[in-house]
C-alpha cells in the first residue's frame, strides 16, 4: 500500500466493545481521518457466527452456554462458527485497499502470508488448503492438519473490517463447544501446543505488526 499503518494494541476488549472500535475506525478510515490500522486484542469468551454459520454447529447447549457465560453474536463476516477467547491474538486490519490491491482473494491470501510468517519466525510451517479457510499446521498430503488460525473478511467498497484469529496459549478445550469454522475433519491448534512453550503475546503482536507492515507495504 506503501502508506503508514497504524497498528493498536488494545489488551482484552469484549467482543461487543471490539466491533463498535472496528465500526468507528471504518468510519474514520473511509473519512481519510486515520490511517489504515490494525486492531490487535484479545476477547474473553465468545462464539461468533459468520454469515453462512450453521447453527447445527453450535454443540453446545444455549443453557449450559449461559452458565459459562460465554454469549452467541453473529457477524457480517465471511465463514461459520468460531471461538475467542483469551490467548487468542484478534486482528481486525481496517485497510482502505489502494487500485493496486482492490482483489478479495489476494487480500486473503495476504491476511494468511503475515499469519505464516510470524509462525515461520518460530520454526512453523503454516499451510493453507483451498477447501478450508484459515492458516493451518502438520501434514497436509496426509490430512493430519490442525487450524492454528481462523480468518473469516468483511470488504465493503474496499474497506476491509474482520480480520484473523491466531491460538497462542488459546484454551483449545472450549473448541469443543463448536464445530470450528464448520470442519469436523480436523482439530484445532496453538503456538503453545505446538512449540511446547507459551510464548508472550507481546512478542507476537510485535510480529504480527511487522509482518503486516512488510506484506502490505507500509511503514
Amino acid at each position: 500500500m506503501s502508506g503508514e499503518l497504524q497498528v493498536l494494541r488494545l489488551g482484552r476488549v469484549e467482543y461487543e466493545d471490539g466491533l463498535a472500535l472496528m465500526e468507528r475506525f471504518g468510519e474514520a478510515r473511509r473519512e481519510g481521518l486515520v490511517p489504515d490500522t490494525l486492531l490487535l486484542l484479545e476477547h474473553p469468551p465468545v462464539l461468533t457466527k459468520g454469515r453462512s454459520a450453521e447453527s447445527g454447529n453450535i454443540v453446545t447447549p444455549p443453557a449450559i452456554l449461559e452458565a459459562m457465560g460465554i454469549r452467541v453474536h453473529e457477524t457480517n463476516r465471511g465463514g461459520d462458527v468460531t471461538y475467542h477467547g483469551p490467548g487468542q491474538i484478534v486482528g481486525y486490519p481496517i485497510f482502505l485497499l489502494p487500485p493496486g490491491r482492490q482483489d478479495v482473494r489476494r487480500y486473503v491470501r495476504d491476511v494468511e502470508a503475515c499469519v505464516k510468517q510470524v509462525l515461520g519466525a518460530h520454526g512453523l510451517t503454516g499451510h493453507t488448503i483451498p477447501k478450508w479457510p484459515g492458516v493451518w499446521v502438520g501434514d497436509v498430503e496426509s490430512g493430519a492438519v490442525r487450524k492454528i488460525c481462523a480468518i473469516g473478511v468483511h470488504i465493503s467498497r474496499w474497506l476491509t473490517s474482520h480480520g484473523f484469529a491466531l491460538n497462542v496459549t488459546t484454551n483449545l478445550a472450549h473448541f469443543g463447544l463448536i464445530v470450528p469454522c464448520g470442519i469436523r475433519e480436523a482439530g484445532v491448534t496453538s503456538m503453545e501446543l505446538e512449540l511446547g512453550e507459551a510464548l508472550p503475546t507481546a512478542r507476537i503482536e510485535d510480529e504480527l505488526a511487522d509482518a503486516f507492515a512488510a506484506v502490505f507495504e507500509a511503514t
